[in-house]
């Protein structure tokens, strides 16, 4: 299963780069991180389970079928 949302197709984004700390001394610079989505199993209407990001679990998207792609 892949690290996307099915309804709103959120996905994995890159970030990171500088502290606070580094940005004052220009010291041991920080690399960049992928930050994943946070998807969890929610209960479809007509039985079954999908993973689906918390924004639309907690806007309810799920519970609508024509959301789903």
């Amino acid at each position: 299963m892949a690290k996307e949302c099915p309804i709103c197709e959120k996905g994995s984004q890159v970030g990171g780069g500088y502290s606070n700390r580094i940005r004052a001394t220009k010291f041991n610079p920080t690399g960049k991180r992928r930050r994943q989505p946070n998807l969890q199993w929610a209960q479809l209407p007509g039985g079954g389970r999908v993973k689906i990001c918390t924004r639309c679990l907690k806007a309810g998207k799920h519970l609508t079928e024509k959301n789903l792609r």
